[in-house]
């Protein structure tokens, strides 16, 4: 019986890092976002039919695979457009892969302010693990575009799930972070 914690919030807010603390205390593997866009990005343009199909296939395929499996759990990272019923069904469907097979999903909300996510979109563990993301004009223009087209950020009382944290991280390490939600989740 597989877990999933679900790591959400807006581009740059830390969720990977938040992701890499938390898969070395709790052993669950991690799976950011970004493991399926630059494969994806290699052969389409992300804003495409073939492209986000792409994505969404690989995903669901490691999300069968993990929930089927013998591991422990794993931590997926992605932003979720709240105004979207695209996003919200997308969300539900993974949440689905894991209730089925008898597992548990957690979800996390992270947020920080604008002026800290473009801080952070430039740094050199982001960087490292998102290919798309180096060039930082570029990254930082989409983050710019996304946050005036597109809810980031639950309301309040907007996620009725039972497994929920919401957590503003903009001065709290990524490490406290995940003790965190560990000990929240009792991971």
């Amino acid at each position: 019986m597989a877990k999933l914690v679900l790591l959400t919030g807006p581009q740059a807010v830390g969720k990977m890092t938040v992701g890499q603390e938390l898969a070395k205390i709790t052993g669950l593997k991690l799976f950011h976002n970004h493991m399926t866009i630059d494969l994806a990005l290699k052969f389409f343009d992300y804003s495409t039919k073939e492209g986000q199909k792409l994505v969404d296939d690989l995903r669901m395929d490691v999300f069968e695979a993990v929930a089927k499996s013998d591991l422990e759990g794993i931590i997926f990272t992605c932003v979720i457009a709240y105004e979207s019923k695209e996003d919200l069904e997308i969300l539900e469907k993974i949440k689905k892969v894991f209730v089925e097979k008898g597992g548990e999903v957690y979800y996390v909300e992270l947020q920080a302010p604008l002026e800290v996510r473009l801080e952070r979109n430039k740094t050199e563990n982001r960087r490292k693990h998102k290919e798309s993301k180096r060039n930082i004009e570029h990254s930082e223009m989409l983050l710019l575009r996304s946050e005036t087209k597109h809810r980031m950020e639950s309301k309040e009382g907007e996620v009725k799930e039972k497994n929920y944290l919401k957590i503003d991280n903009t001065n709290i390490e990524a490490k406290e972070v995940a003790r965190i939600i560990k000990e929240k989740f009792n991971l």
